[in-house]
């Protein structure tokens, strides 16, 4: 039993920062570092789609400061990883109403978008200002007129339409919750928690736990 999509929500930089003495801001950059070191694992042992929570609906609730740090961050992020995604032949794609984020990081995604789309290895999609109330809200203004509306018809007005449902679901840091993260695709998704804050998270653990997802019967409802 293979993963062909994984979703991790990237829990925890925070606190791995207050607990070496510094500003959460220094994990958050710690954070975005351990992004390329999991994507190019993925890419390496055949995962097809890896989705990352990098920014939800409600964050926007997180003091000024750190929203602005967040944005500047992001921002630095797609300059940078931009040479890995092309030479890796990584498809970059996001998820989440991109629509109030800064001009710059909406033209960076964008361009990121096209150079990237023809490229048949990894897709590495970024969950920005997403959340899945959301998305099932901006899903069903699409379907408003529709009359006998399938789950099909919803599927192919979320923000994953074409990508294939959640088959292993990973939230670091410890909290035992979903938080409105792919509601809808990962209805039969196999979870997993881990104490391990996001900056830590390593290859080693993300091996183990593809070890035991192959051991896990996924019965999908029958028996």
């Amino acid at each position: 039993m293979e993963v062909r999509h994984l979703a991790i929500i990237m829990d925890g930089n925070g606190r791995w920062a207050k607990s070496r003495g510094k500003k959460r801001y220094f994990g958050h950059n710690e954070g975005a570092k351990k992004i390329r070191e999991i994507t190019e694992f993925c890419m390496q042992i055949g995962i097809k789609f890896l989705t990352l929570y990098a920014f939800s609906t409600e964050n926007w609730r997180r003091p000024k400061e750190e929203v602005d740090f967040l944005m500047n961050l992001l921002e630095k992020f797609l300059k940078r990883e931009r040479k890995t995604y092309l030479q890796s032949q990584i498809a970059f794609k996001t998820i989440g109403d991109i629509s109030i984020l800064p001009i710059k990081i909406q033209q960076q995604i964008a361009t990121l978008e096209e150079q990237t789309k023809h490229f048949g290895g990894l897709m590495q999609i970024l969950a920005l200002n997403y959340g899945s109330k959301d998305e099932l809200r901006r899903a069903f203004l699409k379907l408003k007129e529709r009359p006998n509306i399938t789950e099909e018809d919803i599927e192919q007005c979320l923000d994953t339409a074409g990508i294939p449902e959640v088959d292993m679901l990973i939230r670091t840091g410890g909290e035992q919750r979903l938080s409105n993260f792919l509601l809808w695709q990962s209805a039969y998704a196999e979870l997993f928690f881990t104490k391990t804050l996001w900056p830590d998270f390593s290859c080693d653990e993300l091996k183990a736990m593809l070890e035991e997802f192959s051991l896990r019967q996924r019965r999908f409802g029958g028996v």
